[in-house]
């Protein structure tokens, strides 16, 4: 094992979005980095395939916007949604001050590599595939490595600081025994793929009804969808048969008409159980976890992947310089979950509120009729340039500090405008609903 060892100033345990990110930034830096993937290749099935406003406004940044949209990719301007019988007008990413005014849709992969081509042409950037980080390596309280398998076998990797992307099921974070803080989540999703016509809508589409709730995001010739259930009754979904989910389809969304017949086999509807999770301290001596290993989000929104790359982002920021001199403390750890905790904060907030919404239609298999409230919010001018806001970039949105370039402040009232948003949404659900069960059993 000895002979095989490497050492590094930076070893980041996952080739996701916020590991490639960051190891990127900082070979960018000249820091030598060695990011460690246990697939093979990026070629996956992935869920977070929205590239939002702050992540291609980075991407201005950095110099490379240029070159990511000429990748295939379709752009969401604005998004929309059907609740029962009522059509409303959601975030519309037009009225941002940003370069791109829209969220790029495109597969992870796409997004993965790209960056990994651009880390590459730096030297100290290392990707080695195919590396599966076992376990911590330990001297006394202090982390000063990874036990990694491949397929030449079992080595280690010396780091002066070992950084953990590796996402939701975090092996480094339990190695750790980082305390973990569970948010109860009442719904899980359903995925799937549906054909998609000229003349369907252009734009992402919620549909609310009769206890469901089902996303439709464009992917071309194709829509992603999305059904939301009751958590853990997916089984009960199976159940009650093919020809039933597919019944449902068709009635929360008439406009779709034959093509719920798509669905053959249970093997084309993929389960994401939703998770909302935070740790306690993202921290110890030799050891940092960000993303997903430190925060796990629900997909509502599609915030997940952006907010991990705006973790990347402030990491590379502030540990560029301690880094590359060996030199990173306990203390400017605790500076990066102290920047990067209160947007977590805010955005799962808000996710709570909007999942407890939801989970009241859940009480009615009936027509929902939209609330008064949601009709009079949505009608508000400004509230559509809000949201967009608050989804598309976010709360503390992050920049590229580069020599003279200072990092600029977010502005305040995102916060505010972020919860409001998820408190109204969830209130007017909730109102809907229990008008709705009233009305049945009259």
């Amino acid at each position: 094992m000895d002979h095989a060892r490497r050492e590094t100033n930076c070893c980041i345990v996952g080739g996701g979005p916020a590991g490639i990110m960051l190891g990127y930034l900082l070979a960018r830096q000249g820091v030598p980095v060695i990011v460690l993937d246990k697939h093979r290749d990026f070629n996956r099935d992935f869920r977070g395939d929205t590239v939002h406003p702050s992540t291609l406004e980075l991407m201005g940044e950095l110099g490379i916007l240029h070159d990511f949209l000429k990748l295939p990719h379709q752009e969401l301007k604005s998004a929309g949604g059907i609740f029962g019988d009522y059509s409303f007008q959601g975030p519309d990413f037009q009225t941002l001050n940003t370069r791109c005014k829209f969220i790029a849709l495109m597969p992870q992969w796409d997004f993965l590599n790209f960056l990994a081509e651009k880390g590459r042409l730096f030297p100290a950037f290392q990707l080695l595939m195919e590396h599966r980080a076992t376990d911590l390596v330990m001297n006394d309280d202090r982390v000063i490595g990874v036990k990694v398998t491949s397929a030449e076998g079992e080595t280690e990797i010396r780091a002066h600081l070992v950084i953990a992307c590796d996402g939701r099921h975090s092996t480094m974070r339990e190695s750790a025994n980082l305390r973990v803080r569970e948010y109860g989540v009442p719904i899980d999703v359903l995925w799937f793929r549906l054909g998609r016509r000229g003349n369907d809508p252009e734009q992402l589409l919620g549909n609310l009804n009769y206890g469901r709730a089902l996303i439709l995001i464009n992917r071309g010739d194709y829509f992603q969808a999305g059904l939301i259930i009751r958590k853990g009754t997916f089984d009960d979904v199976k159940r009650a048969g093919l020809a039933s989910f597919q019944n449902e389809i068709r009635r929360i969304a008439p406009y779709l008409g034959d093509r719920a017949s798509e669905i053959t086999d249970w093997e084309q509807v993929k389960l994401l159980s939703v998770q909302i999770n935070r740790l306690v301290r993202w921290y110890r001596p030799g050891l940092l976890c960000i993303g997903d290993a430190a925060h796990a989000m629900s997909p509502a929104g599609g915030v997940g992947i952006n907010l991990a790359i705006q973790d990347a982002v402030a990491t590379a920021n502030l540990l560029g310089s301690p880094l590359r001199d060996r030199a990173v403390t306990e203390r400017t750890l605790a500076e990066i979950q102290c920047r990067r905790e209160f947007p977590a904060r805010v955005t799962q907030a808000v996710q709570v509120m909007a999942h407890k919404g939801l989970s009241k239609v859940f009480e009615n298999s009936g027509e929902l009729k939209a609330p008064w409230q949601l009709k009079l919010v949505t009608s508000l001018p400004g509230v559509s340039h809000l949201l967009a806001r608050a989804i598309g970039l976010g709360v503390r949105p992050e920049h590229v500090r580069d020599g003279a370039r200072t990092q600029r402040r977010s502005m305040s009232w995102v916060p505010i405008a972020v919860s409001v948003a998820g408190i109204l949404g969830g209130f007017a659900l909730a109102r809907s609903s229990r008008r709705s069960s009233r009305a049945s059993r009259a």
